[in-house]
C-alpha cells in the first residue's frame, strides 16, 4: 500500500480533538434532518390534503419536488464546494434548508408548500454528501471507520423512525410542527460549521469558469428521470403520454450531460473519476443498497397497516428492535474496518441482508410482531455491516477534490436506487396482486368442493343475521373474493420481498472489482494494491 505525501498534509492535522468532534455533531444533526424529511413528510399528507384542499395527486409533489431537487443537486455538490468553499457552502446549505422549512410551515396554499419544498431539497443535498466529504478529511485515518459508524448511524436509522416519529408530532401538534422541528436543529449546526470548520486546501473558494451548459444538461435530464420514477406508476407508466416524453428527455439529455462533461476542460461533474474500478462498483453497488432500504421500508409498512391493520405508532415500535441492532452493530463495523478489507464486510453484509429479505418472504395473513422480529433486527444488523464498509470501499484511492465529487455521485446512485426501488416495487405489488388474484380465483368454481363447503358455511352466517337467501349468496361470494384478493396481496408481498433478496445477491460480483486494501490513508489518495 502506497500513500502519496499529501496524506501528511491532510486537513485533520489543523483540528485539535476536541473540535472535530464538535463538527461531527454539526454535520450529522444536518444529515438526520436531511434524511427524516425524506419519509417524516409522507405520514403527514393527509392533514396536508385537508387544510390545503389538494387532491392526492397534487400534494404528492411535496414530496416529489423535494427529491429531484435533491438529486439533481447532488452530484453538483462537488463542485459547488470548490467554488465556494467547503465552509460557506455547507453553512449556506443549512441556512437554506433551516429557512425553507420554515416557510413549508407556514404555507398557505399548495404552490407555495411545493416551491419551499423545492429550495428545502435544493439546500439538503450538502447535508450528506458534503458532510460525508468533510468527515472523511477532518478526522485521522485510524478514527475513520468509527466515525463513519457514528455518522452511519443517523443515515439509516433516519428514514426507519420518519414515518413514526412524522405520526405522532402530526397527531400531538398539528403537519407544519414536521417542518418547524428543523428550525432550532438548523440553527445550531449552521453556528457550529461557521465557528469551527474551515475549507479544505483542496476545495478553498475560487473563481471557476461556471458550466452552465452541462448543469443544465444534469437538471433535465436527473429532474426527467427522477419524475418518471416518482409518477410512473400513478401515470400507468409508458400508457401515459407524460412519462413517455419524460423517458425520452431524460436518456437524451443524460447521454448529452455525460457527452458534454467529458468533453468540457472545467465540469460541473468529474465523470473522470469512474475509470476507478472500485469507485465504479461500489456506486453500482450502492444502486441496490438504495433499492433495497428504501423499497424495503416502503412495502412492509404497507403490508402491516393495509393488510394487517396495524397504525403507524405501532409500525414503527415493530421496525424499532431493527433501528436498535443497526445502532449496535455500526459502531462496532467502524471498528472492524481496520482490521478486515472493507469489500469483505460489504460482502457480509449484502448477504446478511438478502437472508432478511428470504425470511421476510413467508409473510402470511397471520403474520404478527413476533414474527417479523427476528428478520429485522438481521436487516437491521446487516445494514451496519454495509454502509461503512461500502463507503469507504467505494471511495478508497479518491484524493483531494475527487473525493467530494465521488461522495456526490455515490449519494446520488444511493438516492437513485431508492426511487428506481420504490417505483419498481409499487407497480410489482399492483401487478402481481392481480396475477395472483385470478389464478386463484380459477380455483373458485362449482366444482370445488371446498369452495362450495366454504360459500355454503358463509351463506349460512349471513342468513341466521337477517339477510335473504339470495343477498346472502351475494355477500358469500363478495367475502370469499375479499379473502382471495388478500390472500394474493400476501403472495405478492413474498414475491417483492423475494425480488429485493436477488438484487443484493445479485451484486455479490462487484466486490471483486473492489481494491483489496484497508482504509488507511484514504483522504491521501492512496493506492490500494
Amino acid at each position: 500500500m502506497a500513500v502519496n505525501d499529501r496524506n501528511s498534509a491532510s486537513d485533520y492535522a489543523e483540528y485539535a480533538g476536541p473540535i472535530r468532534w464538535v463538527i461531527l455533531v454539526s454535520v450529522m444533526l444536518g444529515t438526520i434532518m436531511e434524511v427524516l424529511d425524506v419519509s417524516i413528510v409522507n405520514v403527514a399528507i393527509p392533514d396536508m390534503m385537508g387544510n390545503l384542499g389538494a387532491t392526492l395527486d397534487q400534494i404528492g409533489w411535496v414530496s416529489t419536488g423535494y427529491i429531484i431537487a435533491n438529486v439533481i443537486v447532488l452530484p453538483l455538490t462537488g463542485w459547488l464546494s470548490a467554488r465556494f468553499g467547503r465552509r460557506k457552502y455547507l453553512a449556506a446549505s443549512m441556512m437554506l434548508f433551516t429557512a425553507a422549512s420554515f416557510f413549508c410551515g407556514t404555507s398557505r396554499s399548495l404552490n407555495e408548500l411545493i416551491f419551499f419544498r423545492v429550495l428545502q431539497g435544493t439546500g439538503g443535498a450538502a447535508l450528506i454528501s458534503t458532510a460525508q466529504a468533510t468527515l472523511m478529511e477532518v478526522f485521522p485515518p485510524q478514527q475513520l471507520g468509527m466515525i463513519q459508524g457514528i455518522y452511519g448511524i443517523g443515515v439509516i436509522v433516519a428514514p426507519t423512525v420518519g414515518p413514526t416519529l412524522g405520526g405522532w408530532i402530526t397527531d400531538t401538534y398539528t403537519w407544519p410542527w414536521i417542518f418547524f422541528v428543523n428550525i432550532p436543529i438548523g440553527i445550531v449546526a449552521t453556528t457550529l460549521v461557521l465557528l469551527f470548520l474551515r475549507d479544505s486546501r483542496y476545495q478553498q473558494a475560487g473563481r471557476r469558469k461556471v458550466d452552465a451548459v452541462g448543469i443544465g444538461f444534469l437538471a433535465i435530464g436527473l429532474g426527467s428521470l427522477q419524475t418518471v420514477l416518482e409518477r410512473g406508476n400513478r401515470e400507468d407508466w409508458f400508457d401515459s403520454q407524460m412519462i413517455v416524453w419524460l423517458t425520452v428527455t431524460a436518456v437524451v439529455f443524460l447521454v448529452l450531460f455525460v457527452w458534454w462533461e467529458l468533453r468540457t476542460p472545467e465540469p460541473a461533474v468529474n465523470l473522470h473519476i469512474l475509470r476507478n474500478r472500485g469507485f465504479t462498483a461500489g456506486t453500482v453497488f450502492a444502486l441496490a443498497v438504495g433499492f433495497g432500504l428504501y423499497g424495503g421500508v416502503f412495502i412492509l409498512p404497507v403490508f402491516l397497516q393495509d393488510l394487517r391493520h396495524y397504525t403507524a405508532e405501532q409500525t414503527g415500535l415493530i421496525f424499532l428492535p431493527g433501528g436498535l441492532a443497526t445502532m449496535f452493530v455500526t459502531p462496532i463495523v467502524g471498528r472492524m474496518v481496520n482490521r478486515i478489507p472493507p469489500r469483505i464486510l460489504a460482502g457480509v453484509g449484502a448477504v446478511l441482508f438478502a437472508v432478511s429479505m428470504y425470511m421476510l418472504h413467508f409473510l402470511t395473513m397471520d403474520t404478527g410482531p413476533e414474527h417479523l422480529f427476528w428478520p429485522l433486527v438481521l436487516r437491521g444488523a446487516a445494514l451496519g455491516w454495509i454502509f461503512i464498509p461500502l463507503s469507504l470501499a467505494t471511495l478508497l484511492g479518491l484524493a483531494g477534490r475527487e473525493l467530494a465529487y465521488g461522495t456526490g455521485l455515490f449519494n446520488l446512485a444511493r438516492q437513485l436506487g431508492g426511487s428506481a426501488g420504490i417505483a419498481f416495487l409499487s407497480t410489482f405489488l399492483d401487478r402481481r396482486t392481480v396475477l395472483h388474484n385470478a389464478r386463484l380465483l380459477e380455483h373458485i368454481t362449482p366444482y370445488s368442493a371446498a369452495a362450495t363447503i366454504r360459500i355454503k358455511a358463509l351463506e349460512a352466517g349471513f342468513i341466521s343475521r337477517g339477510s335473504m337467501p339470495a343477498i346472502a349468496h351475494k355477500q358469500a361470494l363478495a367475502a370469499i373474493q375479499g379473502t382471495v384478493y388478500g390472500q394474493a396481496s400476501v403472495m405478492a408481498f413474498n414475491d417483492a420481498f423475494l425480488v429485493i433478496c436477488f438484487a443484493f445477491l445479485g451484486v455479490l460480483p462487484l466486490l471483486l472489482f473492489f481494491n483489496k486494501g484497508l482504509p488507511v490513508g484514504i483522504r491521501g489518495g492512496a493506492t490500494m494494491d
